[in-house]
């Protein structure tokens, strides 16, 4: 028997506590198909005496990027005041995409989505996965071929017994093989691609960090490959400056949130 703590419920409410309001559900526009999962992430470019700066991006996997005109969900938690609107249309989706090379990832810098709401009379309150919990080198190779509890939050397309796009957080398993690849094993519901894998990594005594090991890629058979967030980070490194502002991170003001709801799919 493993002498490893079960952190379980702790890790979903630590997920919940820190990315909660970070994913944000869409499809093609006006169609059935594409569903996926994007989720707001905080490239760090500099620390000092005055703060964190930082370029914000949309991350989500490739593929489903690849549509002309998409729509978002505006998830009420994520939107002050909330919208008229529940949907957010967006035309030339392909073109606002960077694709980050050999990874099946995409990325979109924020600019554009902050200066509609700033239209539109509203403004985002998003968490975003941010550098610390993004995983580094040495969280990857700390994986290996024994299979770790990982837990993704994303958004399906509803099962008749919950409202479609709501958020879910999924149970599965995270393997690295001998080449380095990451994988998924377990349930990925439609709409979950693109979607933000996290693992809870045990510290001295009864602790842990909460780590985010990567985005969820298409797959098959119940196996999906993982684009580790150690080479996402390398890959927008290499783009250019210009790819997206970069912003001062200011604390939020503390605003009382309604009570998340957890739905637990289980592998198998």
């Amino acid at each position: 028997m493993s002498d490893t703590p079960d952190f379980r419920g702790e890790t979903v409410d630590a997920i919940i506590g820190h990315a909660g309001r970070a994913t944000l559900p869409f499809k093609r526009a006006n169609r059935d198909e594409q569903h996926a999962t994007a989720f707001w992430f905080n490239d760090l470019v500099d620390t000092t005496s005055e703060g964190e700066f930082v370029r914000q991006f949309l991350v989500t996997a490739s593929e489903p990027t690849k549509v002309e005109t998409a729509e978002f969900t505006l998830r009420h938690d994520l939107c002050a005041p909330v919208p008229s609107s529940e949907n957010l249309l967006m035309l030339d989706f392909a073109g606002g995409w960077t694709h980050l090379d050999g990874l099946g990832v995409a990325v979109m810098p924020t600019g554009g989505l902050h200066a509609h709401g700033a239209r539109k009379g509203w403004h985002w309150t998003t968490d975003e996965i941010t550098d610390g919990i993004a995983a580094g080198p040495e969280d990857i190779a700390g994986l290996g071929p024994n299979p770790v509890t990982a837990y993704l939050l994303g958004h399906d397309v509803g099962t008749g017994k919950r409202p479609a796009r709501d958020q879910a957080v999924v149970l599965g398993e995270v393997t690295r093989t001998g080449d380095g690849s990451v994988h998924w094993t377990g349930t990925l519901p439609q709409g979950c691609v693109g979607a933000p894998v996290f693992i809870d990594v045990p510290l001295d005594g009864n602790s842990f960090k909460l780590v985010c090991v990567g985005v969820a890629l298409p797959g098959e058979d119940g196996h999906h490959t993982i684009a580790p967030f150690d080479r996402i980070r390398t890959a927008l490194r290499a783009l250019g400056q210009d790819t997206a502002p970069v912003l001062a991170v200011t604390e939020p003001s503390a605003q009382p949130r309604e009570p998340k709801r957890r739905w637990w799919q289980r592998r198998g």
